[in-house]
């Protein structure tokens, strides 16, 4: 048995109404799609109407935004007037795309703009007061904040006390008290109704666009699409919109910053999708503003010089190669850091780079499925990092209730920043504990796996992947579906990639339909996936190779649901016993206790004790080393020790399946040998004769054994002498032939049988 990594979530029954479905069926939508929308709240004709057109039409009015006709109008003025206009962004992904969408909108209309990005480690993140003074000097007399603002107190009372009027657009959290600014645009702004609260920073950016414009600007929609997706906000209702129409309008784009930046990052132009944006490019641009000066992101999108771009582009791919090995680096450092004690990871290093230790946080998170916080040291015994949690367990709620521990703090429900004397460290992890405790959540069932509908092998079709394309853009709040397939045989399995970390299987229900699975990661599991019995949870979509295309499964999680059984019958097995788990290590005799003793680490047990005891300790797997005289002593342990797992080492050191009983020919001519020699040194000359006989030593110490038993040979003080007309009897009447004879057909059984056979006989017993 195998249990999944994650908590599987298993869709509720779907009752669909006869309006939907006649909806549905008009559209050509499969059943199986029709009970995906309904679980994802599509349950309406009008509902799935706008689903499926999202037409640019259904946009909300830009001015359903409170404070969008007053940001307007001065913006307006300052344009007529001539004002010189700093657009102040963010450095990320969102931030840059929002910059480039108001920068281009007022040179559009005649602005004299200029603009700024922050530097994470010299200015912070929002308003900066000494950036603000700055730019005032420069004679900047209207500041725009985009993706960020609404918590820049102290930077806009500076503005406002030198004369400078502020406008906030922004869509973060929002905090108790907005700042003094001339006007704030935030879809969840608390004296406003705007029908959709979800907006990313771009988003927000885009509306002002909008109604300085007086029309939808499609020719900044892709920009809005690698903000939006970058961000990773709900891709719902007016963000499902926006994203579709900007994927489409990328694959024409003629922005030549962009063109170089997917050349450079290795897309087609022609297949991009939100998959390209989310580990293609936005990565790349958020790249910068995690290690570097953001600025130029904003000038490679801005430009119409093609060398410029070219040289732009490259660079910030260089410093993305650059943010993966800090980032793999910092992982195995932290990884060596944790206490699987603790309820939540709380990891200090020292001097890791400050720039990604969310991404950090979010992978280890990942793995462990814990809630984790990453720190790195700084100045004047202060620590400062980014904190990533689960679904079920708000981490900024839960560090809100201990904020005089830290000098800086803030986020949201699943994602913190913070900076923190290191001396509350401490205090921070056992506050964190002991919040988990008391919420009674138990992480070890791992992160949520929500599956969409369950299908048969037999249903997967390169239709029914193109009609869940359809469906597509794919992302937060309405990811790509997951589908439960119940396997009947796994036709072949095989570890691949680089240190054979990935896996890929071929498997069957029982009307021999096939699949092909992708699981990258999952190479450790290979000897798992040894039964039948195996339930697969993952995503669809279609492999082209060589002009042809085919279904393909990629797999997210599996459990096995019956017993495993695992063959290490070879000996290159050996080294690999010391399991992790609570194990049973059974053998059948003294000397092959003894004999795996200098390699096992833990207790190995004597069958014979085990057979003895009324109740066995508790185990979850069992190892059983070597072959018992009877098959069904190994089938009375599987019992009683009621494990899961199995694993058949059968180890002997006699070889008598291999050797066998003898045949009457070799018995014959050893009778003839010691009839004619009448005495033999079976001491010290065994070897000479085994040689002589062409008879294997073993093979030959048993027969003669059996000789003995039988009366036909005395053997006194190592010599072996002939008895003169010994009574006839057969070879079968020897208990050490009958006891051989039982033995051989064990090993044999134990050391030829499949896995399959084998796992039916512990279950039979």
């Amino acid at each position: 048995m195998k249990e999944a990594k994650n908590q599987w979530i298993l869709p509720e029954k779907v009752n669909l109404t006869a309006s939907f479905s006649s909806s549905a069926n008009e559209h050509g939508l499969s059943t199986l799609v029709q009970q995906i929308l309904w679980q994802r709240g599509i349950q309406t004709p009008e509902s799935l109407e706008r689903f499926l057109h999202a037409d640019l039409q259904d946009l909300y009015d830009p001015y359903l935004l409170y404070d969008m006709q007053k940001a307007v109008e001065r913006l307006n003025e300052a344009i007529m007037s001539g004002e010189r206009i700093l657009v102040y962004g963010d450095y990320d992904a969102d931030g840059i795309t929002s910059t480039t969408v108001i920068v281009e909108t007022l040179v559009s209309l005649g602005a004299d703009v200029d603009y700024y990005l922050p530097n994470r480690f010299k200015d912070g993140y929002g308003p900066n007061k000494n950036v603000y003074a700055e730019k005032i000097k420069e004679e900047i007399s209207l500041i725009l904040t985009v993706d960020n603002g609404v918590a820049g107190h102290e930077a806009i009372d500076y503005a406002n006390s030198q004369g400078i009027d502020v406008i906030v657009t922004d869509h973060h959290e929002l905090p108790e008290k907005l700042p003094a600014a001339y006007a704030i645009i935030h879809p969840k702004h608390p004296a406003g109704d705007y029908p959709f609260k979800e907006l990313a920073g771009v988003g927000v950016a885009f509306k002002l666009a909008c109604a300085l414009l007086e029309e939808v600007p499609v020719e900044l929609l892709e920009l809005v699409a690698i903000g939006t997706i970058a961000d990773m906000v709900s891709l719902t209702d007016e963000n499902r919109i926006l994203v579709k129409h900007g994927l489409a309008m990328m694959q024409q784009t003629t922005r030549i910053g962009l063109l170089a930046l997917i050349q450079e990052s290795k897309l087609n132009l022609q297949e991009l999708d939100e998959q390209s944006i989310g580990f293609g490019i936005g990565p790349r641009l958020n790249a910068l503003g995690r290690l570097t000066d953001p600025n130029p992101a904003v000038e490679l999108l801005l430009t119409f010089d093609e060398e410029q771009a070219q040289t732009l582009a490259q660079e910030i791919d260089q410093w993305n190669q650059q943010r993966k090995q800090i980032v793999d680096d910092i992982v195995t450092q932290a990884l060596e850091k944790l206490d699987e004690a603790n309820q939540v990871h709380v990891i200090l290093g020292e001097n890791w780079h400050e720039g990604v230790l969310g991404i950090v946080a979010g992978k280890i998170m990942q793995k462990t499925g814990k809630p984790t916080i990453i720190l790195t040291t700084k100045e004047e015994g202060l620590a400062k990092g980014s904190g990533r949690s689960v679904e079920t367990f708000n981490l900024f709620e839960s560090m809100s209730m201990v904020r005089p521990l830290f000098s800086k703090f803030g986020g949201h429900h699943s994602a913190v920043g913070l900076t923190i004397p290191i001396d509350h460290i401490a205090q921070l992890q056992a506050h964190l504990n002991q919040e988990v405790v008391r919420l009674q959540l138990d992480f070890a069932a791992g992160l949520p796996l929500n599956i969409d509908v369950k299908v048969p092998i037999s249903a997967v079709s390169i239709d029914l992947i193109n009609e869940i394309n359809q469906l597509s853009p794919f992302g937060m709040d309405f990811p790509r579906p997951n589908f439960l397939i119940e396997v009947n045989q796994v036709i072949n399995k095989r570890a691949i990639g680089v240190n054979n970390a990935h896996l890929k299987l071929q498997v069957a229900d029982d009307q021999s339909n096939l699949l092909d699975v992708i699981g990258f990661g999952f190479g450790q599991y290979l000897d798992e996936i040894t039964t039948s019995s195996l339930q697969i949870v993952g995503r669809l979509n279609i492999n082209e190779w060589n002009g042809k295309q085919s279904p393909q499964f990629m797999l997210e999680d599996f459990v096995i649901t019956d017993i495993q059984v695992f063959d290490y019958r070879a000996k290159k097995y050996f080294t690999q016993l010391n399991f992790e788990q609570p194990t049973l290590y059974v053998a059948n005799f003294q000397r092959n206790i003894e004999r795996f003793a200098t390699i096992i680490e833990q207790p190995i047990y004597l069958a014979e004790d085990l057979l003895q005891m009324s109740e066995l300790p508790s185990f979850e797997q069992l190892v059983f080393l070597d072959c018992p005289q009877e098959s069904c002593i190994y089938q009375t342990i599987y019992q009683k020790a009621a494990v899961s797992r199995v694993y058949f080492v059968c180890y002997t050191q006699d070889d008598a399946y291999l050797d066998g009983l003898g045949s009457r020919e070799q018995y014959a001519k050893l009778f003839q040998l010691i009839k004619q020699q009448k005495r033999l040194d079976v001491r010290y000359k065994l070897d000479m004769i085994a040689t002589h006989l062409k008879i294997p030593k073993k093979l030959l110490i048993f027969m003669i054994q059996v000789f003995f038993e039988l009366k036909f040979v005395t053997i006194d003080d190592g010599v072996l002498s002939y008895v003169d007309a010994p009574a006839k009897r057969d070879l079968t009447e020897s208990p050490i032939y009958q006891k051989r004879n039982e033995k051989i057909k064990t090993e044999e059984f134990l050391l030829l049988s499949s896995l399959d056979v084998l796992k039916n006989w512990l279950n039979n017993s």
